[in-house]
Parts: C-alpha cells; sequence; structure tokens
C-alpha cells in the first residue's frame, strides 16, 4: 500500500517533468508551468463545480490551459520575443489570472471548497496512476517513434536541419510549449482532486522541481521518471519522520527534498 500511496503521490511531479521534456528538446524550456499547475487547478476545480462532472472539467481544464499557452506561444514566435522572459512572463500571468478569476467566480481569493468537488482518495490516486502511465507511455512513444516527435527532438539543436526539410522551427516550439502545458494541466488538475479543494499556489514549486527533473535525467525518459520518484520518496517520507523526530524544527522536513535535488544536482555536475 505504501508503494501504491508514493506512486500516486508522485503523478503530478512526473507529468509536469514530462512536459518540461518537450519543451527542452525544442530549446524553449517551460519557465511558466509553475503557474499554469496552480491555474489548472483552479480551472478544474471552477469547471467540475460548475458542469457537476470532474472528467468535464480536467477536459475543459486542459483544454484551456493549452489553447492559452498556443495563443501567447504564437504571439511570441510571431513577435520574436525572448523566450525567457516571455515564459517567466506567462507564468506570473497564470499566477494573476488565477488570483482574478477565484475573487471574480468565488469571492475569494483564498481555498475553495464545494459539495461538488469532493473524491474518494483512493479512486483518485488509481485515476491518478493510470493516467500517468497512459500520458506517460504516449510522450515516450511520440518522441522515439513519431515524425513531429523527431522534429521536436532536433529542433532546439539542429533546426537548421528542419529547414532544409521544409519543416519551421517556430511551429514546432510552439507546439512542445503547448503539449508542456496540456500535461501540465493534469498536474494541477490531480493536485486539486486530491485534496478536494482548490488551495491558492497549490503547485507549491512543483513546475520548477520538473525543470530541475529533465536537467538531473539528462533529457531520458527513464532517468527523469527516476529523479521525479527519488525526490518524491524524499518527500513522501520527511512527513513520517516528522512523527518519528517531533524534536526536530518542521522546517528541517519541509526543506529535506529540497535539499535532496540540491545534493542531486552537486552529484550530477561532479
Amino acid at each position: 500500500m505504501i508503494f501504491f500511496d508514493m506512486a500516486s503521490y508522485s503523478v503530478p511531479l512526473l507529468l509536469a517533468s514530462m512536459g518540461a521534456l518537450f519543451s527542452e528538446y525544442a530549446g524553449v524550456l517551460a519557465l511558466f508551468l509553475d503557474g499554469l499547475i496552480s491555474f489548472s487547478a483552479f480551472l478544474t476545480f471552477a469547471f467540475t463545480t460548475a458542469t457537476g462532472s470532474a472528467p468535464l472539467g480536467i477536459l475543459l481544464s486542459s483544454l484551456s490551459s493549452l489553447l492559452i499557452t498556443f495563443a501567447f506561444a504564437f504571439l511570441i514566435e510571431r513577435f520574436r520575443a525572448n523566450q525567457f522572459i516571455a515564459a517567466m512572463g506567462l507564468n506570473l500571468l497564470f499566477s494573476a489570472l488565477t488570483s482574478m478569476f477565484s475573487f471574480i467566480f468565488f469571492g475569494t481569493r483564498g481555498v475553495l471548497t464545494s459539495e461538488k468537488f469532493i473524491f474518494q482518495p483512493q479512486s483518485v490516486k488509481l485515476a491518478a496512476l493510470i493516467s500517468a502511465i497512459i500520458l506517460i507511455s504516449a510522450a515516450v512513444l511520440f518522441l522515439a517513434k513519431s515524425r513531429p516527435g523527431l522534429y521536436i527532438r532536433i529542433t532546439g539543436s539542429d533546426s537548421a536541419v528542419l529547414l532544409q526539410n521544409g519543416v519551421n522551427p517556430r511551429f514546432m516550439r510552439i507546439l512542445s510549449w503547448s503539449i508542456a502545458a496540456f500535461y501540465a494541466s493534469f498536474a494541477g488538475s490531480f493536485l486539486a482532486m486530491r485534496i478536494s479543494s482548490f488551495v491558492p499556489n497549490i503547485s507549491s514549486g512543483r513546475g520548477w522541481m520538473a525543470l530541475a527533473a529533465v536537467f538531473l535525467g539528462k533529457k531520458k525518459p527513464l532517468r527523469i521518471v527516476a529523479a521525479v520518484l527519488l525526490f518524491c520518496c524524499a518527500d513522501f517520507f520527511s512527513a513520517y519522520l516528522q512523527n518519528i523526530l517531533p524534536a526536530m524544527p518542521s522546517s528541517f522536513f519541509i526543506s529535506f527534498p529540497y535539499l535532496i535535488i540540491l545534493l542531486l544536482v552537486f552529484f550530477n555536475r561532479v
């Protein structure tokens, strides 16, 4: 049971990391993921309470996140904006939209709960695991076996090759951001469903952790999964260690998973 819990706990970060992998290959790192995860969690809550259907809420959330990201990615490529600054700006935009829409539609910028947004923990864990297996397998097959996947993999390193073959690198960069947004949106949905509510900044840095996982995994899906599982194990067990060692400051247990990441980055560079 504990392995099932740990695996399900790692799902949001796994999905965000797979999305970040597409943008890393395309050479336009998706620095907006953290804001998007929280935004998608809010949209999942809003659409689910409005429609009364969780699957429809997740679908509408993912489509909304994808379309917004696609539109901004198109504008960024159209006007040749700086990718780094634009991605950071988009991250701030998602955070601002979350706060604004929460106040407009629910009258608060705080925690959101509803009788229409209550789920059984075990059902959410099982649905998250099944979804992760399907989505991660699809990502790996798409990158390894499909022609668009090949184009994305060489966009960041050999875009000139694409131009020689009549493929527009701009479109591949837009596509990579759109796929990253689609995967990150599921991460946000499962985070909200896990606690049957929406909490501001629910991503808790998972967007940045996803980028770190891609770096640690050296753009290899299996190594990325291993890095995510290692981090999530540290995060998962830190909660149990707090019960075993109550005398230790809680701040240590909160920072423990991040210390693991720093150590991994250090040894990865050695």
